[in-house]
C-alpha cells in the first residue's frame, strides 16, 4: 500500500466521525484539507475509500483495508510518545464514542455505564443520541447502536444484551378517580398512554394495540419518559417499562399476569469500530451494567 501515513490518519478520523468537517474540526484541518487528502489518498490507492451513505459517509472494501492500515499507524504515532514520555504507558481507552440507545436505556443503563468507564479513562468521551427504531444497515459515524428486537444488519456484529419486561401502569389518583380494573376487559375501556402508532418503527412494541385493540389513544409521544410521566399525571392507563415505572411509588402495575410483555436489547457495532479500544470498553461496560441491572428489568420491583 503506497500511501501517505497523514493521509491514513485523515481517512481514520473521517471513518470514525462518518462526516468530513467532524474529522476537519477533530483534526484541526478545514472540510477542503480533509476532502484533498482523502482524494490524495484514492489516487494513490487507485480506488474509492469513501461512499456516500444516509447522513455521511461509509467505508468501501478498500477503505476498511486502508483503515486498519491507519489504526497501526496511529497505534505507533502513541507507543512513539510512550517511549518518550518516559516509557509510561498511555490510555487507550480515549477519544470519542457515538452511540445510540432508546430513551430508557440511555437514562438508566448507558449514562451510568459511561460514568463509571470515565474515572478510569477521563480522555473518553460518549455522544449518546435517543433514538427508538430498527438498526441502521449504513451507520456511517455510529459506533454503537441498543435497538429492541433482533436487528437484522449486514457487515455488523449483533450482541444481545439482555430483556426487560412492559407492563400496564396508572397512578393511583387515577385509580382512585375511575377505579381499578381487574379484566383485560375492563383495561380495555380506559384510554392508553402510549408511542405513537403511525410513528412506531418497531414492530417488537406493537403490544398494547396486539393485545388490547379496543383501547383508545390518549397521550401519544415518541418519548417514554412523557409516557411515564403522562400515566403518572392521569392522562391515562399507559404502557411502561417496569423498570422506569416502578421507581414511582405513585404508579400501580395493573394485571402482571395478563401484561408480562418482554423485549430484548439487542447491540449492534460496526466490525472496524470494535478494533476500536474505546468502543470496546463501552460496548463491554453496557454489557455489565445491563447484567448488573438484571432484576429491575425483569420487572422485580426493589423496594
Amino acid at each position: 500500500m503506497n500511501a501517505n501515513p497523514d493521509d491514513l490518519l485523515v481517512l481514520l478520523e473521517v471513518s470514525r466521525s462518518g462526516k468530513f468537517t467532524t474529522a476537519a474540526r477533530t483534526l484541526g484541518l478545514n472540510h477542503t484539507t480533509v476532502s484533498r487528502r482523502i482524494a490524495a489518498l484514492e489516487k494513490s490507492l487507485g480506488g474509492r475509500v469513501l461512499a456516500r451513505a444516509a447522513g455521511g459517509w461509509e467505508l468501501t472494501e478498500r477503505g476498511a483495508t486502508a483503515v486498519a492500515v491507519a489504526e497501526q499507524v496511529e497505534a505507533a504515532v502513541r507507543s512513539l510518545g510512550d517511549d518518550a514520555g518516559g516509557g509510561t504507558t498511555a490510555d487507550p481507552v480515549t477519544g470519542v464514542v457515538r452511540m445510540t440507545a432508546t430513551d430508557g436505556f440511555s437514562a438508566y443503563i448507558a449514562a451510568p455505564a459511561v460514568a463509571r468507564l470515565r474515572r478510569n479513562h477521563p480522555g473518553l468521551s460518549v455522544e449518546l443520541v435517543t433514538v427508538t427504531r430498527r438498526a441502521l444497515q449504513q451507520r456511517s459515524g455510529l459506533d454503537i447502536e441498543v435497538v429492541v428486537g433482533e436487528p437484522q444488519v449486514h457487515r455488523a456484529e449483533a450482541i444481545r444484551l439482555g430483556e426487560y419486561v412492559l407492563g400496564m401502569y396508572a397512578s393511583r389518583d387515577y385509580l382512585s378517580e375511575h377505579g381499578i380494573p381487574a379484566s383485560i376487559k375492563e383495561i380495555s375501556e380506559h384510554q392508553l398512554v402510549y408511542f405513537v402508532d403511525s410513528m412506531l418503527q418497531v414492530d417488537d412494541l406493537d403490544a398494547p394495540r396486539r393485545l388490547v385493540p379496543e383501547m383508545r389513544d390518549s397521550l401519544t409521544s415518541t418519548n417514554v419518559f412523557v409516557h411515564v410521566e403522562a400515566t403518572r399525571a392521569g392522562a391515562g392507563i399507559g404502557f411502561l417499562p417496569c423498570f422506569m415505572a416502578d421507581r414511582h411509588h405513585d404508579l400501580v402495575r395493573l394485571l402482571p399476569e395478563k401484561f408480562h410483555e418482554k423485549l430484548p436489547y439487542w447491540m449492534v457495532l460496526r466490525p472496524d469500530s470494535m478494533r476500536r479500544p474505546a468502543v470496546a470498553a463501552v460496548a463491554t461496560a453496557l454489557r455489565e451494567e445491563t447484567a448488573a441491572y438484571h432484576n429491575e428489568l425483569a420487572g422485580q420491583r426493589l423496594d
